[in-house]
């Protein structure tokens, strides 16, 4: 990383006592945030990522942040303030992003961000359910408004299309034996009880991972549409991004990362023709190349003061002309 860029540090009274965004540094500096650039933030959360970047771009430099979950729009928009016009806070899920960015003027921006991963202030929300620590009903919808609570899934899903989400989504090798017990202890009311279901189906073990943590994951993932949604979106970066603009994603589980990977595969290269075919025939052409050739992961230093970032991977990639 650049040793001469800015160095972002941010107190609990800036951001609370939970909040800590994830692989700060490094994603400010390899987005090359700018004094006069326009960044889009497709996913606020706790707006660290956000404050950085509008830090960064002083005096000038604007922003747009989205984020589907009312309460992180109405925190960020506090936490915001300071920086007046030129920080936008919006209502909208990051797969709407393109619909967003017209609706506010950021047509064409220098960089956009997704981090993947759930804010703190989720996690110690205990009426969202999104965590087992915290407990609280079985929601975990980031709109309260939209679509069907976990509890749904949980309580009304037969056990095999329950093993084969927690398999999917969770990559939970126990998938059935879980999903068996899930059924027999209906009705579940909350995410602590739901954990409690788990943890006796299959014993905690000596990881330091909570046995319901892929559970969650798969029930949250399949709740909002998670991957169709980071599908949808990668396409429409491409449109906004002015060509040196650059495209960085924050992912927390193979399954994002997978998908993410796949897209910067295709966009950073030109012909897609099977190599069978002698003459190129599809036209396509590379519009990305790749910022980071792998991708970064946390230092030590920050998983120590932040066990959450430990299984994050940051990938970058710049718009060509």
């Amino acid at each position: 990383m650049n040793d001469d860029g800015p160095q972002f540090e941010f107190s609990n009274l800036e951001f609370g006592i939970l909040h800590i965004p994830v692989l700060l540094q490094e994603t400010i500096d390899l987005l090359a945030i700018r004094p006069g650039g326009c960044y889009i933030d497709g996913t606020l959360g706790g707006a660290g990522h956000a404050t950085a970047i509008l830090q960064a771009s002083q005096p000038d430099g604007r922003l747009l942040g989205l984020d589907a979950d009312p309460a992180a729009i109405a925190r960020s928009r506090q936490r915001l303030a300071p920086f007046g016009v030129r920080a936008v806070a919006a209502q909208a899920s990051f797969d709407e992003m393109e619909a967003a960015a017209c609706q506010h003027g950021f047509e064409a921006v220098d960089g956009i961000l997704l981090d993947l991963g759930l804010s703190s202030d989720q996690l110690a929300d205990a009426t969202r359910g999104f965590s087992f620590i915290t407990g609280g009903a079985l929601d975990m919808r980031f709109n309260p408004t939209r679509g069907e609570p976990a509890s749904a899934i949980v309580n009304e899903w037969a056990a095999d299309d329950l093993a084969d989400l927690f398999y999917r989504y969770g990559e939970e090798r126990a998938s059935r034996k879980i999903a068996r017990a899930i059924a027999q202890a209906r009705p579940v009311g909350t995410a602590e009880q739901l954990a409690q279901i788990v943890e006796r189906a299959v014993g905690r073990g000596s990881g330091r991972i909570h046995p319901a943590t892929r559970i969650f994951q798969a029930l949250r993932i399949a709740v909002n549409d998670e991957l169709g949604a980071l599908e949808r979106v990668l396409p429409q970066t491409i449109r906004l991004l002015r060509p040196g603009g650059r495209l960085a994603v924050i992912t927390f589980h193979s399954l994002e990362d997978r998908i993410v990977k796949t897209f910067l595969k295709s966009e950073t290269q030109d012909c897609h023709c099977p190599p069978s075919r002698p003459v190129c025939t599809c036209g396509h052409q590379a519009v990305f190349k790749n910022v980071t050739t792998k991708p970064i992961a946390p230092g030590a230093q920050e998983t120590r003061n932040n066990s959450r970032a430990r299984s994050a991977k940051l990938r970058v990639a710049e718009r060509l002309g």
